[in-house]
């Protein structure tokens, strides 16, 4: 994109150093998608806004156009998610998760809906006592805004009603008796009902389940399911997922 300055709301995805003094920052932007920046002189001890280019912060940014780069002339802090966050390894895993599954997405193109669900899914995790299902009903979600969430009831191969018990990607998600496809997933209906609140934003009583259940069984199966939907279509495996698994 080239011409003019311009100013949009943004989350800090990732940055790292450039040069002696400056640092690339990649920011999802509100209208604008995926935006790779570089802030210029932002290492130097007397830098008016590098302390603010980290993961986890909304800022309202300033940014020139450029071929390879945009160039960030000014930041302004709207909130700080970290607190809460990057003191604690599974909320810190599961909103890198948030970020690096947005990236991806929003690759596609700008989404302000995209956008508004990364700062929710955020501001949610400082706080939740689940912050997987907090995941869970970010990448639910993004999908549905891509147009490949998968089906929770009816079987999305032929549309019988459900509930069903088994679980595939390659066929859109849930699946009957005669459409299920090897390799499928055994699962409680249960597990389908609670990605359905997830996917719905009814997040509060997805946790109120869970923190029911006490084993979580079906918290653990819904993730599963979720992430196997979502690389299935990615067509690739994202890293900070698969730090997730190795707790």
């Amino acid at each position: 994109m080239r011409g003019g300055s311009y100013r949009d709301g943004a989350v800090v995805v990732r940055s790292h150093d450039f040069g002696e003094a400056d640092r690339v920052v990649v920011l999802l932007t509100r209208s604008h998608g995926v935006v790779r920046s570089v802030a210029k002189g932002v290492r130097k001890a007397r830098s008016r806004f590098g302390s603010r280019l980290q993961p986890f912060v909304r800022l309202d940014v300033q940014l020139y156009p450029g071929r390879n780069l945009a160039t960030l002339t000014s930041a302004d802090t709207v909130a700080y998610y970290g607190a809460g966050i990057i003191e604690d390894f599974d909320r810190y895993a599961a909103a890198s998760a948030v970020l690096e599954t947005a990236e991806r997405v929003a690759a596609h193109g700008e989404d302000p809906a995209l956008f508004d669900a990364v700062v929710d899914a955020l501001a949610r995790m400082q706080v939740s006592a689940h912050p997987v299902a907090v995941l869970d009903a970010f990448l639910l979600q993004a999908m549905a805004t891509e147009g490949w969430a998968p089906s929770l009831f009816d079987c999305a191969s032929c549309q019988a009603p459900g509930p069903h018990h088994a679980f595939h990607p390659g066929v859109g998600g849930a699946a009957c008796l005669n459409c299920r496809p090897s390799g499928s997933a055994e699962i409680d209906e249960q597990t389908l009902h609670l990605m359905w609140l997830l996917a719905g934003g009814h997040v509060a009583a997805a946790e109120a389940i869970l923190a029911a259940e006490g084993g979580g069984h079906l918290g653990a199966q819904a993730h599963r399911l979720t992430v196997a939907h979502l690389q299935w279509h990615l067509e690739t495996t994202l890293s900070s997922l698969k730090v997730m698994e190795q707790r």
